[in-house]
């Protein structure tokens, strides 16, 4: 569909015809006087009748010019067709664990071993993808918690920041009463109105640093209707080599506060996850779709694109053709022995 974004600029049409009008009775007002008559006149019209033809099709072309100018003030823009936009009125924040621990590469990706990190990274960005309709927002946090996006609609902007953090960006310990205490203060204060508030916090150890314990600022969570999902990372044994040769078997996820980290999910009405492997976190992030469902298409908007270019461009190229023939015009009436007056 087509339309005019201003369409009372096209009584801007006639003005031409005004100015001419109020010109031209303003010169026959000065020219009533007394004259001698002389034949410089007859030498005027003699020039007009010859080139009457010449100044009727460059009168066209001046018209057709001021109607596009015209047109192009008034903003022709076309109406694509109405697309549906997912709008679930949810804000998910993210909190992810930085810490020195995260290091521990007690994971496989691609048939290769790799870090916790590297590893949340892959199917954390999996997941924001999948989050259509949904602000969301990214906190990293280690010995200090840190917003680094806060509540978006921009997705691919999350993702990107999030494959570009790095182990160690905020400390080597673990603050994870300050990141819950750090969502809730970001979502209270940017959208306290949403209809749901989740925050998934992933880590892989306790609370071992921040000026806040988890359970008090998971209190602060419930008391804003903040739920909270917590995802404790890491294996349960790892094979590595011994002082003394040969090969034994440990624990990794030993500093894993899975009693915390439960008792913060079930007081804000979410629920804790434990990811062994990589496997075990994608299932994890998928139960977090099935139980907070992205929503389905609610509203739509009609895209607009402005087309006055075009009609601009036109106007443009017409008085530039109309600047040419003049300029053309009066070289050719110029003596053949008469140089240019800048010379």
């Amino acid at each position: 569909m087509w339309s005019l974004a201003w369409p009372w600029v096209l009584l801007a049409l006639p003005l031409p015809l005004i100015a001419r009008k109020l010109l031209s009775e303003s010169a026959s007002l000065q020219d009533a006087g007394l004259k001698v008559p002389d034949l410089a006149a007859f030498a005027v019209l003699r020039e007009r009748r010859q080139t009457g033809q010449f100044l009727s099709w460059r009168f066209w072309i001046a018209v057709v010019a001021w109607v596009l100018l015209v047109v192009a003030a008034a903003r022709p823009e076309r109406i694509g067709d109405e697309v549906e936009v997912p709008v679930s009125g949810r804000n998910l924040m993210l909190a992810v664990d930085l810490s020195g621990s995260m290091d521990q590469k007690d994971f496989e990706l691609g048939g290769r071993r790799v870090d916790r990190l590297t590893a949340t990274k892959a199917v954390a960005s999996d997941f924001i993808s999948r989050r259509e309709g949904d602000r969301i927002g990214l906190i990293l946090f280690g010995e200090r918690a840190y917003l680094q996006v806060p509540l978006t609609l921009d997705r691919e902007t999350v993702r990107v920041l999030l494959l570009e953090a790095f182990i160690g960006l905020a400390g080597e310990k673990t603050a994870i009463g300050d990141a819950i205490t750090l969502a809730v203060k970001r979502i209270h204060d940017q959208d306290a109105d949403a209809s749901e508030q989740v925050l998934v916090l992933l880590t892989d150890g306790a609370n071992t640093a921040g000026e806040i314990d988890p359970i008090k600022a998971a209190e602060l969570a419930q008391q804003v209707g903040l739920r909270v999902y917590t995802i404790g990372i890491g294996a349960e044994q790892l094979e590595v080599s011994s002082l003394i040769g040969g090969r034994r078997n440990i624990n990794p996820s030993a500093d894993l506060d899975e009693e915390t980290l439960t008792g913060i999910a079930e007081m804000t009405g979410g629920r804790y996850f434990r990811a062994k492997d990589t496997a075990g976190l994608q299932d994890i992030y998928r139960l977090v779709d099935e139980l907070e469902p992205v929503a389905e298409p609610e509203a739509g908007f009609r895209p607009i694109k402005s087309l006055y270019y075009w009609p601009l461009g036109g106007a443009f190229a017409l008085a530039s053709c109309l600047c040419l023939v003049s300029l053309l015009k009066s070289l050719a009436m110029r003596p053949s022995g008469e140089l240019p007056d800048a010379v």
